[in-house]
């Protein structure tokens, strides 16, 4: 009996001029991802998606703010895995090299945000991946003190911005994807505040907002948001037909078919369309992404899987869904906004900007996880939904000195147009997005 040693092959398509490390440079961090060394790489502070091989063991890592695949194709001399960002370039890949009988989108794995994933590529056939956290924050570790917890949230996303600012030559303009709505907003003023403090000229920022066919409602808030600060100059409101508006094209740029996702992802590609044609050279982009789920302000109500005691009780669930060891875990796509964060990257990188979403890096989250909710909302939804407006609203002002206005809760996919432009842009059924999403990959 003669043993058979397979060759591996591993070909990574990812573009690591996309991550942004802010304390370190991605060879180091891949070093640390290479030693399996979790709790080293809780330190790495940024947006990343990561890879490293060391013989037949292959690690991945990333962020929320990055989506991260990878596909185990079969050939006669040994396993070939293929890490990408997208669905797409994994495909191409192996149509490149006549593989592409074996490409199907569900069989491609999203890397789940938070976690080491360590495979062995071993031949036939491979082992269920490994997976180790490197991000677990405490839970409820501060007081129920609203104007320390504010503080501690907004200076820790202004420090966030600050990194990423330090990356950035001091002459670049900067976006917001601005709404009005209360995590913009908090962008906003701390990227306004925050240049302040560093003796840079506040004119390099703008506050982009999309209106469809001139009945944004967004636009509206947004003019009294900046002119109640006395910062209206900083508005330019990006003005689009609703023939501009396709949800069909938003299905293939993000790769997935979850109807709030791809109406979001809809209205971020019409705006990144428009800005990249106002402005060719435009590279770096803001958004607040991320807010809601930090401090759990979806409307339960809609969610028939959802109770407020799942939503409070469990570590990060609207962050990663019900965790990589649930039975409704998706391997394809990961869970929570592990899966639902393309929306805001995908727009972005199409377009050739450089995006972040400071409230979405692990630092940030760690703030808002350690926030007492249960304590401060005794189970009541009102209280939960009224609790983030107030905690960013004094954090704000706190680190910032500016008081900025809280409006009610809207979406962006609902704030770009009217109710009814809505109606005529978007199905009411997911069937209709699943199909989009099958012909994308016919």
């Amino acid at each position: 009996m003669h043993d058979h040693k397979y060759v591996e092959r591993f070909v990574s398509l990812l573009d690591d001029d996309a991550n942004a490390l802010f304390n370190s440079t991605v060879e180091d961090a891949v070093a640390l991802l290479g030693a399996g060394d979790a709790e080293s790489l809780r330190h790495v502070d940024g947006q990343f998606a990561l890879v490293h091989r060391n013989g037949n063991i292959v690690r991945m890592a990333r962020s929320l703010g990055r989506p991260m695949r990878y596909f185990l194709a079969k050939q006669v001399a040994g396993p070939c895995l293929v890490v990408a960002e997208r669905m797409d370039e994994i495909r191409d890949w192996l149509k490149g090299e006549g593989l592409e009988d074996q490409f199907h989108p569900s069989y491609t794995r999203m890397v789940p945000a938070h976690h080491i994933v360590e495979i062995a590529l071993l031949g036939c056939p491979d082992p269920n991946p490994v997976y180790t956290r490197f991000f677990t924050p405490q839970r409820n570790r501060l007081s129920t003190d609203l104007d320390q917890i504010g503080r501690a949230y907004i200076a820790a996303l202004q420090n966030e911005i600050a990194g990423w600012l330090d990356q950035i030559p001091k002459t670049e303009p900067i976006g917001v994807l601005f709404s009005g709505g209360i995590d913009s907003g908090a962008v906003f003023c701390a990227t306004y505040d925050c240049l302040l403090k560093r003796g840079e000229s506040p004119a390099r920022l703008k506050a982009f907002s999309l209106s469809i066919d001139q009945c944004g409602q967004d636009a509206a808030q947004c003019h009294q948001f900046l002119s109640d600060l006395d910062l209206g100059m900083f508005l330019e409101v990006i003005d689009v037909p609703a023939s501009a508006i396709d949800y069909r094209e938003a299905v293939e740029v993000i790769e997935d078919y979850k109807p709030l996702d791809v109406q979001a992802a809809t209205m971020g590609v019409a705006l990144c369309r428009e800005i990249r044609n106002r402005y060719p050279d435009w590279k770096y982009l803001l958004d607040g992404d991320g807010g809601d789920e930090n401090m759990k302000d979806y409307p339960i109500e809609e969610n028939s899987e959802l109770t407020i005691r799942s939503v409070l009780n469990n570590l990060m669930l609207y962050h990663e869904g019900w965790g990589v060891d649930a039975i409704k875990h998706s391997l394809t796509y990961s869970g929570g906004q592990s899966r639902g964060h393309v929306r805001s990257w995908a727009p972005a990188r199409k377009f050739g900007f450089r995006g972040l979403s400071p409230f979405a890096l692990p630092n940030v989250i760690e703030v808002s996880e350690g926030i007492p909710f249960i304590e401060l909302t005794d189970w009541e939804h009102d209280k939960l939904y009224d609790l983030k407006g107030e905690v960013v609203r004094r954090g704000v002002e706190q680190v910032t000195g500016l008081t900025m206005p809280v409006f009610e809760k809207r979406r962006f996919q609902h704030g770009a147009g009217s109710d009814a432009a809505f109606a005529e842009l978007f199905p009411s059924d997911e069937q209709s997005y699943r199909d989009a999403f099958r012909k994308a990959f016919a």
